[in-house]
C-alpha cells in the first residue's frame, strides 16, 4: 500500500496516488524490485513540491499553469495505437537508415522498429525489456544523473515512466550510422500524458550518435514529459540531437542529463519548432578532467507558442571546455526563453567556458527573455557569456543591398544564415541535411521572412 505524502500538496497528490496504484498493479511483476522504490521517491518528491509556479526562480518566465490545470491522465494501458509502417518514414529524420526504435504514445512498437544485429557491440532495445534482462546494470545508472529533486517534471516522470530507449555501446565500439528514436504522439484526450524515459550508456572509448525525434500523427493535444540520461565514459564521443516538432496544441517538457567522464566529448543539439508550450531542461556535469562539451540549440516559434531552454553546465574537474550556442527566431505573439548557467566548482581550474544566446524577432508582438549566468568558485578560468535580442541588423541589410541584392532577398539571406549558424554544427551529415531542409522550408513558409520592413 502506498502511503499518502504528508505535505501541502495533498490535493494534487490524490489523483496521482490513484494512478500510481493502478500502475503498481499493472507493472509490479514486470520490473526488478528496485524500480518501485525509485518510482515512489519520484511520487513523494512531486507531491512535496507540486508543479512549479512563477515564484520559482528557475520558472520565472514560463508559466506551466496550462499543464498543471490539465486533468492528470497518464497513459498506462501500454497498447500501441495504429500507426501505418510508412508513416514513420514520412516524419522528420524518417528517411535515415540504420537502427531505430519507435514509440507511440509511450508504448514501444516492435513492428515499426529496426534493432541491431545480435552480434553487434551495440545494444539498443526498449527500456522495459532491458530492465528485465539486465537489472543490475540499469540500477547502477538509472535515476543517478536525473535526480528527482532536480525539477518536479523529472520527479513526475520517475514515478510514472512507461517505456523508452536503452542504448549501450561497449568499450571502444564505434557506430557509423545514427540511432534514431521516434516518439510519436497521437493522443487527443485532455490531459493524456506520456512519460518516455531513455538511458544512453557510452562506455570508455566508444563513439555513437543518437537522434531523438518527437513528432505527431494527426492533431494530438497531449502532454509529453520525457527524461533522457546520458553517461559518457572516458575518451568516448557522443553526439546527441533532439528534434521536437509536436502539435501547436500540445505540451512538451523534456529533461536531458549528461554525466561526462575524463577526456570525453559530448555534443548536444536541441531543435524545437512545435508545441504550444515547450521546456527543455539540459543538465551537464563534467566530472572528469579534460572533457569537452558543446550545447547547441535553435528554436522557431510563431502564434502563441512559448519555447524555453534552461541549462546548467557544471564544471567539477579541471581543464574542461564547454561552449553553448543558442539562436531563436520568434514571430507572432510567441516567446522564446533562454536561461543558461555555467557553474565552476573550486576544483575546476583552467576551465574554458563560453555561452551565447541570440534572438531574432520577426514581429512587434514577439518577445524573448534571456538570462545567461556565470557562477565561478575557481580563480584560474576563462568564462564569457553574451545575449542579444532584436530585429534584423540594418547595417547588414544595407551591406547586401549595396551589392545589388533586393530587400526581400537580403532579409531571407540573413534569416536563413541566422538559423544556419546552429544547424551547420550538427556533425551527423544525414541528420544535418534533413533538418537544414526542414528549417529552410519552415522559414520560407513564414510571410514575415521576406516582407518589406
Amino acid at each position: 500500500m502506498i502511503a499518502t505524502p504528508q505535505n501541502r500538496e495533498t490535493s494534487v497528490a490524490d489523483p496521482l496516488l490513484k494512478s500510481f496504484e493502478r500502475l503498481e498493479k499493472s507493472r509490479g511483476e514486470e520490473s526488478p524490485s528496485w524500480v518501485f522504490p525509485v518510482r515512489k521517491a519520484g511520487l513523494a518528491r512531486f507531491a512535496e513540491t507540486g508543479f512549479p509556479t512563477l515564484r520559482d526562480e528557475d520558472w520565472l518566465y514560463t508559466n506551466v499553469a496550462p499543464i498543471a490545470n490539465l486533468p492528470f491522465q497518464p497513459i498506462l494501458d501500454f497498447a500501441p495505437r495504429d500507426v501505418a509502417s510508412g508513416s514513420v518514414d514520412q516524419l522528420p529524420l524518417g528517411k535515415l537508415g540504420g537502427v531505430r526504435l519507435v514509440f507511440v504514445n509511450g508504448s514501444f512498437v516492435s513492428d515499426l522498429s529496426v534493432l541491431p544485429q545480435k552480434n553487434s557491440r551495440l545494444r539498443v532495445e526498449n527500456l522495459k525489456t532491458a530492465l528485465i534482462k539486465e537489472p543490475n546494470l540499469l540500477e547502477m545508472h538509472f535515476a543517478k544523473s536525473a535526480r528527482v529533486d532536480d525539477n518536479p517534471f523529472t520527479a513526475l516522470n520517475t514515478a510514472f515512466f512507461q517505456d523508452g530507449a536503452f542504448v549501450h555501446a561497449t568499450p571502444d565500439s564505434t557506430l557509423e550510422e545514427p540511432i534514431v528514436l521516434f516518439f510519436i504522439s497521437t493522443a487527443t484526450g485532455l490531459g493524456n500524458t506520456s512519460h518516455p524515459r531513455n538511458l544512453i550508456l557510452a562506455e570508455n572509448g566508444s563513439r555513437l550518435t543518437v537522434l531523438e525525434c518527437y513528432a505527431q500523427i494527426g492533431e494530438p493535444t497531449g502532454f509529453t514529459n520525457a527524461v533522457t540520461e546520458v553517461v559518457v565514459g572516458e575518451s568516448a564521443a557522443v553526439e546527441y540531437c533532439k528534434f521536437q516538432d509536436e502539435s501547436p496544441e500540445a505540451f512538451h517538457v523534456a529533461s536531458i542529463h549528461a554525466h561526462l567522464g575524463a577526456r570525453c566529448n559530448f555534443t548536444a543539439h536541441s531543435v524545437a519548432t512545435g508545441a504550444r508550450l515547450s521546456r527543455n531542461n539540459i543538465r551537464v556535469k563534467m566530472d572528469g578532467e579534460a572533457s569537452d562539451c558543446v550545447l547547441n540549440g535553435l528554436y522557431l516559434t510563431k502564434g502563441d507558442q512559448l519555447c524555453d531552454h534552461h541549462m546548467i553546465v557544471e564544471h567539477a574537474k579541471p581543464h574542461c571546455t564547454s561552449h553553448e550556442y543558442f539562436n531563436g527566431i520568434m514571430d507572432g505573439r510567441s516567446r522564446g526563453v533562454f536561461h543558461g548557467r555555467i557553474l565552476v566548482r573550486p576544483e575546476a581550474q583552467k576551465t574554458d567556458a563560453k555561452q551565447t544566446n541570440k534572438n531574432l524577432l520577426l514581429s512587434d508582438g514577439a518577445t524573448a527573455n534571456t538570462k545567461p549566468q556565470l557562477e565561478i568558485y575557481a580563480d584560474d578560468v576563462k568564462c564569457t557569456h553574451g545575449a542579444t535580442i532584436g530585429q534584423l541588423n540594418d547595417d547588414s541589410i544595407f551591406y547586401l543591398r549595396a551589392r545589388g541584392i533586393g530587400l526581400e532577398t537580403a532579409r531571407r539571406m540573413l534569416i536563413h544564415a541566422f538559423a544556419g549558424e546552429i544547424v551547420e554544427r550538427i556533425q551527423c551529415a544525414a541528420a544535418r541535411k534533413e533538418l537544414d531542409d526542414l528549417i529552410w522550408d519552415r522559414l520560407e513558409q513564414n510571410p514575415h521572412v521576406a516582407e518589406r520592413r
